[in-house]
């Protein structure tokens, strides 16, 4: 049996709320009435509001894009977060116009709660690893979270979306209508229209999982990163680990290591696979235990404290070496901020098990993302934390795969299209010049309309 959740991308609402419509027994759509067969109220389709924006913008000669990505709606540092989106005057959002645009749409659908009402069924899909990741963002640049090897990414989730398109168009894409522009949407960013609304395939997870953070002192960062190379190397489609090196979550400034996991399989499984973080070394904390899947996604939240300035560089590796993890610990030993860390994701099992060209995101193999994330509180300071990013990244260079996650990019990997969509951009120029011939959509990682 499958079942299916729908999201309404009335942007002030979490993803907490959008699980409230979900049922074992089919799809909750807008406006449906609580009854006992499953299905839920939920607030109605923006569909009309993005449209008359669209339009508005088109009369205005207004340009902009849709999407929305990671903490606060999307990647961090430059004039178009995540690709942006329609705001207009809706609180929290930003304008589509002449002088850039940010956020999502409306004030963003923040993953919020992951599992939120479909938890009382003991079901969930792939959300982000931060509560405040937009979650159409997340979804349109592929959507890593900690279902990823279990079940995917949130873009192979996706089952359905409501888009207004460059002309003021209400359609709806999936396999069956216009699965062109579903195929492009599921990784192409926000090229092609304002997603207004989202249907998830929804798994059996939880409620109660194993999951948790360890962290080390910052002297034992080789032998963690180490350790976490070889625990990851053998890691099944139930678990998965993140790890970095970095400053403690209290902002103390106190430099530490640390891994992350989540084991999605039986209990008693999961304390046997989790127990060699556990016993690694001498850590400084453990909160690895049984957790609520509902409260897993705020996890980390601590180290993204609220009106902090980032930027962050981002690139897949082509292994994770001892010079690697060298050039890591170095980075943090000589970093001007106690907020900033370098970071890593263990991209496996389902995720990557998928044809490249099945969606357009094409990067589909077992690896290690590696996030340089710079996090500063003073504006004076952006100079020399930004040069840090950008130094550290350059000296990695030599490990990097030619492949990037569209999600992490900042404005100034604009010129990297290889990167995040390899040998699918033809395809996806094809599809632009079909659905925004005249690129109306273009403050993201821009795809240019096929000629």
């Amino acid at each position: 049996m499958k079942w299916v959740s729908r999201l309404s991308m009335r942007a002030a609402i979490p993803f907490a709320a959008c699980c409230l419509l979900a049922a074992p027994m089919g799809v909750a759509r807008a406006g449906d009435k609580a009854q006992l067969s499953g299905n839920w109220n939920f607030n109605p389709d923006q569909s009309d509001d993005a449209q008359q924006k669209v339009q508005e913008a088109q009369q205005n000669s207004q340009h902009g894009s849709a999407g929305g990505g990671y903490p606060g709606g999307g990647s961090t540092g430059g004039g178009y977060p995540g690709g942006g989106g329609i705001g207009g005057s809706y609180p929290g959002g930003g304008g589509m116009g002449r002088g850039g645009m940010g956020g999502g749409m409306g004030r963003r659908g923040g993953m919020g709660n992951p599992g939120g009402g479909t938890q009382q069924h003991g079901l969930a899909t792939t959300g982000g690893v931060i509560s405040t990741t937009g979650i159409a963002g997340l979804t349109l640049g592929g959507g890593y979270g900690y279902l990823a090897g279990r079940h995917g990414l949130a873009t192979d989730n996706l089952v359905a979306a409501t888009v207004v398109t460059a002309d003021g168009k209400v359609v709806r894409a999936s396999d069956s209508e216009n699965p062109d522009l579903y195929w492009a949407l599921r990784g192409g960013g926000g090229n092609f229209g304002v997603v207004s609304s989202l249907e998830y395939q929804l798994h059996p997870v939880g409620p109660t999982i194993m999951a948790g953070a360890i962290a080390w002192p910052f002297s034992q960062a080789h032998e963690v990163l180490r350790f976490y190379r070889e625990f990851t190397a053998s890691a099944g489609d139930e678990l998965t680990c993140i790890s970095g090196v970095g400053h403690a979550l209290d902002g103390s400034g106190v430099k530490v290591a640390i891994i992350g996991a989540a084991y999605f399989g039986a209990m008693t499984d999961g304390e046997r696979i989790l127990g060699p973080i556990k016993e690694f070394g001498s850590p400084l904390f453990d909160t690895i235990q049984p957790t609520e899947y509902s409260d897993l996604n705020s996890m980390f939240d601590i180290a993204y404290p609220k009106g902090m300035l980032n930027y962050w560089k981002s690139n897949f590796l082509t292994t994770l070496d001892d010079n690697v993890i060298h050039m890591m610990v170095d980075m943090v030993e000589h970093c001007p901020s106690k907020y900033s860390g370098i970071f890593l994701e263990h991209w496996h099992g389902t995720a990557v098990r998928v044809p490249h060209d099945r969606t357009a995101f094409h990067h589909r193999r077992e690896g290690h993302n590696l996030l340089v994330l710079s996090q500063w509180h003073d504006a004076a300071a952006k100079e020399e934390n930004i040069a840090w990013a950008r130094q550290g990244f350059v000296r990695l260079e030599p490990f990097f795969a030619g492949a990037r996650y569209v999600n992490y990019l900042d404005q100034d990997d604009a010129a990297d299209l290889a990167g995040p969509f390899g040998g699918n951009y033809a395809r996806l120029a094809q599809i632009k010049a079909k659905w925004d011939p005249g690129n109306v959509f273009h403050l993201n990682q821009n795809i240019q309309p096929a000629s």
